[in-house]
């Protein structure tokens, strides 16, 4: 009888690997610019786009769990009112946190 040897190999599931579209919307009907910048992006702003109605929005693939943000409303920081909670950032600076699960 021959021997046999047989492997699988399978990437273990983590939820901590898996992406959830996530859409990130700020209402600033004046701004010139409105950007998102978070720990899922390692802090670098992104540039949001924006709609007639004043408001702007980003889509974004985010990893599950709890991560900070802040909106850049032409340069300036501003939280998200509808954010799951808020928090500080390393800096001690005021962030929005929201929970993707």
């Amino acid at each position: 009888m021959k021997s046999m040897e047989c492997a699988t190999s399978a990437p273990t599931y983590s939820a901590r690997n898996s992406h959830k579209p996530i859409n990130f919307y700020c209402h600033a009907p004046e701004a010139k610019s409105v950007q998102l910048a978070g720990d899922f992006n390692q802090w670098t702003p992104v540039a949001m786009q924006q709609r007639p109605d004043g408001w702007w929005y980003l889509p974004l693939e985010v990893t599950h769990g709890h991560h900070q943000y802040r909106f850049l409303v032409d340069g300036r920081p501003a939280l998200d009112p509808h954010a799951t909670g808020t928090g500080q950032d390393d800096a001690n600076e005021a962030v929005s946190i929201i929970a993707v699960s």
